[in-house]
């Protein structure tokens, strides 16, 4: 009874400095209403839509600065391996073009383990440089994949969301809620996308550049995307390996992104099923006895929400002992509270 009282007093106390302020808003608007033109009225409802995004920008420069700091790593990587590779182009044997891009081409299809065998090392230096090239490849890329996709996602989720924001039939609140709860769906479709983008692509420039069929196209593209590599389908031209160099990455990349999401959308629907099927299933005696952590035979809100907690799999027991251990180690004086003086004698 006492909680229930103290409940309603926190309700009723917030609920009237919610009211209190909306309050003052509504009497500063009005009295500075007659003296605004339209156009700063105008100005001012268009900030007002777009006022929520001033907090979501942030939580993406830290995304931006991983993203920069990735590609500085590729282009180093990159430069390192190309200087390699050319000066001992006389030790890879294969259908070679222009010096500078076939050393290119020989890195991205090193780096993503595609190896289609159109250029292989040959002696024994140009064998143990591509092994050290290969292992440090797998691990750059596997960087690359955490980041760079996920990056392009998040920015094309806030362009969403600003496009959104900007017609007047969408909630600004809502939408920004349903791009939060929604944000692997939103990740595996901007992803979904750009990989028919670069399938697309990828089997028009094999058939207008490279001359092969549709089937052998789709086949080389498949086999290139999946890091499969057979090698008797790949870019043999100039202009196909400067376009491979670019694309091989991207799509490698972008495919394993996509059943990143994908498992990711799996994982959320689960969760999703098990969270509602806690919440609907009902109480028995049995969940009170679980319930009751200090087992004086009533379960507190305090009580009831750890344990459905634990019971949808945000947390676990041990997260709740060493916490409990945290606060007995704050709370000095054992009152089960915690005050300043806890906190300045402990």
């Amino acid at each position: 009874m006492a909680d229930e009282d103290v409940r309603q007093s926190l309700l009723s106390s917030t609920n009237d400095s919610l009211n209190l302020n909306e309050t003052k808003a509504i009497q500063r608007r009005k009295s500075h209403h007659r003296s605004k033109g339209p156009s700063e009225k105008e100005s001012q409802e268009q900030e007002k839509v777009l006022q929520p995004l001033i907090n979501v920008e942030p939580t993406f420069v830290g995304l931006e600065f991983r993203i920069k700091y990735v590609l500085l790593l590729l282009a180093l990587y990159l430069g390192i391996g190309t200087l390699w590779f050319f000066l001992i182009k006389n030790q890879i044997y294969g259908k070679k073009t222009n010096g500078v891009i076939d050393a290119i081409y020989f890195c991205v299809v090193t780096m993503t383990s595609v190896g289609y065998g159109d250029l292989v090392p040959h002696s024994t230096l140009a064998k143990i440089l591509s092994c050290i090239y290969a292992f440090t490849g797998v691990a750059l890329v596997g960087l690359i994949l955490s980041n760079a996709a996920d990056y392009i996602a998040e920015k094309q989720g806030i362009l969403l969301v600003k496009s959104m924001l900007k017609n007047e039939k969408f909630n600004t609140a809502e939408v920004l809620m349903d791009v939060e709860n929604n944000r692997d769906k939103y990740k595996f479709l901007m992803t979904s996308l750009l990989l028919v983008v670069l399938i697309i692509s990828g089997i028009s420039f094999l058939i207008l550049v490279e001359g092969m069929e549709f089937i052998d196209a789709f086949y080389c593209v498949c086999s290139t995307m999946t890091t499969l590599g057979y090698g008797d389908k790949s870019f043999s031209t100039q202009e196909g390996r400067m376009f491979a160099i670019l694309w091989i990455l991207s799509s490698t990349i972008c495919l394993g992104q996509f059943f990143l999401y994908l498992a990711a959308l799996y994982t959320e629907k689960r969760q999703r099923s098990l969270v509602k099927w806690v919440l609907n299933r009902k109480l028995t005696p049995s969940d009170l006895e679980a319930a009751d952590m200090d087992h004086d035979e009533v379960v507190s809100a305090a009580e009831f929400i750890l344990y459905k907690l634990k019971e949808m799999g945000k947390i676990c027991q041990d997260d709740v002992l060493l916490l409990m251990e945290r606060f007995k180690d704050l709370d000095v004086d054992h009152s089960g509270t915690l005050t300043t003086d806890d906190l300045i004698l402990s």
